[in-house]
């Protein structure tokens, strides 16, 4: 017997870069500002360097969503990852149709060192935007 009151809660995996979008994470953290517990963060040195193959491995091995979070462009300590990681998404938008997955899942975000708030306040949007959506196709339940 299923229960209508619970609310499915979705796994949210987040690649934030190192210097700016993990260490603003950190921050709402030590701030203790709330937000959905839903994310498990992988701290990168760029986001730049992530492969889309990452993102749909993510999404295809049972995550319900992946955000991206990085350095504001014009701040990458990189010079240009996250121009890099931008064009990335928009190929990785095209791949998500290949494999049937909704645009919804995927979110590429700006987030500085010191934007507490914001991290917060992205993790809540996507969370929400995922639960609307629903579990992923690709989602293990034991």
């Amino acid at each position: 017997m299923s229960d209508d009151n619970h609310q499915f809660e979705p796994l949210i995996i987040n690649f934030c870069c190192y210097w700016c979008s993990y260490t603003g994470a950190d921050l709402a953290g030590t701030s203790r500002i709330q937000y959905p517990t839903n994310v498990r963060i992988i701290r990168v040195q760029c986001t730049g360097m992530i492969h889309p193959n990452l993102i749909i491995e993510a999404l295809t091995s049972g995550a319900d969503g992946v955000l991206v979070c990085g350095c504001h462009p014009g701040d990458c300590h990189y010079l240009e990852g996250n121009l890099r990681a931008k064009a990335r998404a928009e190929a990785i938008e095209l791949m998500l149709q290949d494999f049937a997955i909704e645009p919804e899942r995927f979110r590429l975000e700006w987030v500085s060192a010191s934007e507490a708030l914001r991290y917060a306040q992205v993790v809540t949007e996507m969370v929400k935007q995922v639960r609307k959506v629903g579990p992923s196709p690709y989602r293990v339940t034991v």
